[in-house]
């Protein structure tokens, strides 16, 4: 679509083209979200006090509004610029800077002044870095565990597949260990570009092998191109590498420079895949439209280990 505009010459108006930004998917009634409550005001407060980044900002999570309102939010380290392109995430990449020393003691005095009993721990993507920013995972979970009783989830990237920078956040013993796959090995090279589907499951195969009693998680968004038997043939194959817990949710363009939604999925469509999965075996599911992998994560992780127990 076109739209007009005058451009005035030697006094003559004269009317010129200009091609109009391609129009974004509305939101369906189900993606609505309600307005901020008073204590994300203090979540804020907190994180921009101690100068912490948190993905909630950068990547414009559509649950900000609620897990602030909550007083809870994930942590993101290694600084707020990416060095890997992905098409779906609005992290800020380019030059990135030097590692803050007290990062993690920053981090650990926010989970404490927040009353946390989960915290989960992310980070952009450091490839410039020698063990990808896995020393700084580190250092940052024992913080955590030294000012508070938390328990902790990592959420990290694949570290170019370097087994020894794996063994050390490992080392560190979080609770969770969360590692995204995002989509369908098709789509890889539009969606996760520089990454690799097998490294991925490489990654959650090493956690389980090194330390069987750690809990795995691992996310995909919905709505990018996939098809059904494409989405359940990766479930399967997290299944194989035995990840307990999986998150399905809807992928959103965060802005018009992002790949575009090819797909809204319904609720009841992400029961149903939701259903399926229980069925192969995950110990949890969590599948709806505004699910993302941190999103309620201490009920889920809880949950999680309560079914192991009952032997669910």
């Amino acid at each position: 679509m076109l739209e007009t505009s005058s451009l005035e010459i030697i006094g003559q108006p004269v009317a010129i083209e200009i091609p109009s930004a391609p129009a974004r998917r509305r939101l369906p009634p189900w993606l609505k979200r309600p307005m901020p409550q008073p204590d994300m005001v203090f979540t804020g407060n907190v994180i921009r006090d101690l100068r912490l980044e948190t993905v909630c900002e950068s990547a414009k999570c559509p649950n900000r509004t609620e897990c602030w309102s909550q007083r809870t939010a994930t942590f993101m380290i290694l600084g707020n610029v990416c060095t890997r392109p992905c098409g779906f995430c609005s992290v800020p990449k380019g030059k990135t800077e030097a590692l803050e020393a007290d990062e993690p003691e920053r981090v650990a005095e926010a989970a404490h002044r927040l009353g946390l009993k989960y915290v989960v721990i992310t980070s952009v993507t450091r490839d410039d870095l020698a063990d990808g920013g896995a020393e700084h995972f580190y250092r940052s979970v024992l913080a955590v565990r030294e000012r508070t009783s938390a328990t902790v989830e990592v959420l990290t990237p694949d570290f170019l597949g370097n087994r020894q920078a794996i063994d050390r956040v490992i080392e560190a013993r979080p609770e969770v260990f969360n590692h995204n796959t995002e989509t369908v090995p098709r789509l890889y090279h539009r969606v996760r570009r520089n990454a690799d589907y097998r490294r991925t499951l490489d990654l959650l195969r090493q956690v389980k092998a090194t330390d069987p009693g750690m809990t795995t998680k691992s996310g995909l968004m919905l709505g990018l191109g996939e098809t059904v038997d494409e989405l359940l043939d990766v479930l399967a194959d997290l299944r194989a590498v035995e990840c307990n817990i999986l998150t399905l949710g809807q992928y959103l363009q965060p802005t018009p420079d992002h790949l575009p939604v090819e797909r809204f999925v319904p609720p009841e469509e992400f029961d149903e895949i939701g259903n399926l999965a229980r069925g192969m075996g995950f110990s949890l599911v969590a599948s709806g439209p505004f699910v993302r992998s941190s999103y309620h994560a201490g009920e889920m992780a809880e949950a999680s280990q309560l079914a192991v127990v009952s032997g669910q």
